[in-house]
């Protein structure tokens, strides 16, 4: 059975992760999208939250599933017998980053390996981080992410 892992902080998730996930389904038996909770950052929403919001936005796809995590990701992946690490680039300056991030989880887990996944062109300039500013300028947000997410969005920014 081959079970991917797909991090993130999530804050929030958009539809360009939504995209990626469903990519990682047809691939694997079974997806794990996992939280990174990081006491250094300080996200808009909390985990739980983040897990909710994803739990709703997969809810169709029998074979994934959420979880969140701490610590050294490979750590976390062998915990969970996971093979594969699924990591989004949108565009080529995300490749930098991820390229040292994966060949360090090598060196850390040789037996673990990185799939990157490009989404949809359609979600090539999207990040949660402009999809916050835009709910918190008041502007839509329909469009960047799964259905109910704008709602909590909203309610974020109002209180």
């Amino acid at each position: 059975m081959k079970r991917a892992i797909y991090p993130g902080t999530f804050d929030p998730f958009t539809n360009g992760h939504l995209d990626i996930v469903h990519r990682a389904a047809a691939l694997f038996d079974e997806v794990i999208v996992t939280v990174a909770r990081n006491s250094s950052k300080k996200p808009l929403f909390t985990t739980d939250e983040r897990i909710d919001m994803i739990k709703e936005s997969i809810s169709s796809l029998n074979t994934v599933h959420v979880d969140s995590f701490e610590g050294l990701l490979v750590k976390y992946a062998k915990e969970k017998k996971a093979q594969v690490i699924i990591r989004g680039l949108r565009m080529i300056s995300d490749f930098e980053f991820e390229f040292q991030m994966a060949l360090m989880n090598r060196k850390l887990a040789e037996d673990i390996t990185t799939v990157f996944l490009m989404p949809d062109e359609r979600y090539t300039y999207l990040s949660s981080s402009i999809v916050r500013e835009i709910a918190q300028l008041g502007g839509g947000c329909g469009p960047f992410v799964p259905q109910g997410i704008e709602k909590r969005l909203k309610e974020k920014y109002s209180s």
